[in-house]
C-alpha cells in the first residue's frame, strides 16, 4: 500500500464511486449491506444513494415492456425497504420512480388517438381527479405540472360505469347472486339478518375486486401490469428508458436544490428581533436561518439535543460542520459559516431547560427525519417536547422538509416508527448496580402528531399539515403505496 494512501470507510461516498464500476445486482446488495449496518442513514444521504441506484437499474433494464421494468424497480424497492424499514425516504424514492414510469406511457398514450379498428385503452386515474396538459416550458416529471386541476366533465361520470378498474361496491345480496342465501332462509331486509349465515358456502369461480389472484398478486395491480404491457407494445416509437432515467435525473436535482429553494422563502417567516428556537444539527434548518440572517436580525436558541446529537450540533455552531462520527455522509456542500459570523446571537442550552424559556420564544422551527400522510412527523428525539412545550405557550411551530420526506405512509404503529440507540450514552456501564435495576431506553427519533405542527415549509411552498393529503397524491399514485 502507497504511504499516503489512506483507507476510507464506507459510506455515501464509497458507494456512490462504486456505482461507475460495479454491475446492479452487486450495488443492490452492498446498498442493502449499508443500510443495514447504518453506514448510510438519514433522510438525504438514503435519498441520494436510492435514487443514483435506481438510475443504474432503469439504465442496464433491456426491453421496452414498462409492466416489466415497474416488477424490477418494485423487486429492488422492496429489498431496499426491508432492509431498513425506518429509513421511509427509500420508499418514497421507490415509489417517486414507479410513478414516473406510468406517467411516461401515460402521457404518451394521451397523445395518440385511437383508431377505429383498436378501441382505447382505458386511463386508470390515480387520484379521482383529471388535469388538463400545460402548454409550457415545464418538464413532464415535476410537480408544478400538477398544480392546475380541472373538474370532470359530465362524460367523465357517464362513463365511470363502464371502466374495469374503477373501484366497486360488493355487490348487494339479491337471488341472483352466488351470495345469497337458498330459498330455505330469508333474505336479509333488517339489523337482525346482518350476521345470518347462508346455507350454502359462495362460488369460488370468481376473484372480488382487491383480493389475490392466484398468481399472488392483487386483481387491480394484475389489470394496471396488464393496460401497461399494451401500452407498451402498442406504442412502438417510445423511449421508456430514456426518459425514466431524464425523470430520475431531475429528481436527483430536486435533492440537491430542496434546501436552497426552502431557505428562499425565510424572509416571510423570520422578522426582525425575534427569538427562534431550533433543535438538532440540520442542514435545511441553518441554511433556512442563515438566509434569513442577510436582512434580518434575530436571536438563535439552540437546544443541543444530548445524548445523540450534541457534538454534531456544537460543531455547526462552532466551525459550520457537522462532528459526525462518520464523516462520509457529510457531503462537500453541508458546510457553511456559522450563525456567529452572520451577526446572529446563538445560545446553547440543555433540553431540560426548553419549556422555562419557551415563554420568551416567537417562534419554534424543527427539522424531520419523516413527514407521514397524516401530516405527522418522525424528528429526532426531543422534537415531541418541543412541540408540547411550544402549544403549552401558543407559540407557532413551523416545520421545514423536503418534498420527499413526504411519505404516503399513515403511522399506524409509532413504535415501529422509533429506532432506539446505545442506552449506554444515557447511563454509563461503568454503573453497574444502577445499570442491572434499571430499564433505561436511548430513543433516537421523536413522533409529532400534526395537531402540533402550525405549518410546513417544503420546496414547493408553505403548507398547513391539513393538505399534505394533496401533495402526496400528487406526488405518489395510489398502486404503488404498497411495494
Amino acid at each position: 500500500m502507497a504511504q499516503g494512501a489512506t483507507i476510507q470507510a464506507p459510506g455515501l461516498s464509497t458507494f456512490l464511486k462504486s456505482l461507475k464500476t460495479t454491475p446492479v445486482d452487486p450495488s443492490v446488495e452492498h446498498l442493502i449491506s449499508l443500510l443495514k449496518r447504518r453506514q448510510i442513514r438519514n433522510s438525504r444521504p438514503c435519498a441520494i444513494a436510492t435514487t443514483a441506484l435506481l438510475l443504474r437499474v432503469v439504465g442496464e433494464f433491456k426491453g421496452r415492456d414498462a409492466a416489466k421494468l415497474i416488477e424490477r424497480i418494485r423487486q429492488v424497492g422492496r429489498r431496499l425497504t426491508s432492509a431498513q424499514p425506518r429509513e421511509v425516504v427509500v420508499g418514497n424514492i421507490v415509489r417517486r420512480v414507479l410513478g414516473l414510469v406510468r406517467e411516461v406511457v401515460d402521457v404518451h398514450a394521451e397523445g395518440q388517438t385511437p383508431t377505429n379498428s383498436e378501441p382505447a385503452t382505458p386511463h386508470a386515474p390515480h387520484d379521482s381527479l383529471h388535469r388538463p396538459p400545460l402548454n409550457s416550458s415545464i418538464s413532464t416529471f415535476s410537480p408544478l405540472r400538477h398544480a392546475v386541476v380541472e373538474p370532470m366533465h359530465a362524460s367523465v361520470f357517464d362513463n365511470m360505469s363502464d371502466s374495469s378498474e374503477m373501484s366497486r361496491r360488493p355487490p348487494l345480496l339479491t337471488s341472483h347472486t352466488s351470495y345469497a342465501p337458498t330459498s330455505a332462509a330469508p333474505l336479509v331486509n333488517s339489523l337482525f339478518g346482518l350476521f345470518s349465515q347462508p346455507a350454502e358456502s359462495p362460488s369460488n369461480t370468481s376473484t372480488p375486486t382487491g383480493q389475490m389472484s392466484p398468481n399472488g398478486k392483487s386483481t387491480l395491480t394484475a389489470l394496471n401490469l396488464e393496460r401497461l404491457e399494451n401500452l407498451s407494445k402498442s406504442q412502438p416509437n417510445l423511449d421508456l428508458k430514456g426518459e425514466v432515467m431524464e425523470g430520475i435525473r431531475e429528481l436527483q436535482d430536486e435533492l440537491e436544490t430542496s434546501d436552497k429553494q426552502i431557505a428562499e422563502v425565510a424572509l416571510e417567516h423570520i422578522h426582525a428581533n425575534e427569538i427562534i428556537l431550533t433543535h438538532t444539527a440540520s442542514t435545511t434548518v441553518q441554511k433556512f436561518l442563515l438566509f434569513a440572517a442577510r436582512k434580518r436580525k434575530f436571536t438563535v436558541v439552540h437546544a443541543e439535543t444530548y445524548p445523540h446529537d450534541h457534538a454534531a450540533t456544537h460543531g455547526i455552531l462552532l466551525t459550520g460542520k457537522k462532528r459526525e462520527a462518520n464523516p462520509d455522509d457529510d457531503l462537500d456542500d453541508d458546510k457553511w459559516k456559522p450563525l456567529t459570523e452572520a451577526g446572529i446571537q446563538v445560545y446553547v442550552i440543555p433540553d431540560s431547560h426548553v419549556f422555562a424559556i419557551m415563554s420568551r420564544v416567537n417562534k419554534v422551527i424543527l427539522a424531520t427525519h419523516t413527514v407521514l400522510a397524516n401530516g405527522g412527523l418522525v424528528a429526532a428525539a426531543g422534537a415531541h417536547m418541543i412541540a408540547k412545550a411550544a402549544k403549552e405557550h401558543q407559540t407557532p411551530v413551523v416545520v421545514l422538509s423536503g418534498v420527499y420526506k413526504l411519505s404516503p405512509v399513515y403511522p399506524f404503529d409509532i413504535d415501529e416508527l422509533i429506532e432506539h440507540g446505545d442506552a449506554g450514552m444515557v447511563i454509563p456501564y461503568d454503573d453497574g448496580d444502577f445499570v442491572e435495576k434499571v430499564d433505561v431506553e436511548n430513543p433516537l427519533f421523536d413522533y409529532v402528531p400534526a395537531d402540533l405542527v402550525d405549518l410546513y415549509i417544503t420546496n414547493l411552498g408553505g403548507h398547513a399539515p391539513s393538505y399534505l393529503y394533496r401533495i402526496v397524491a400528487d406526488h405518489y399514485r395510489s398502486e404503488d403505496i404498497t411495494l
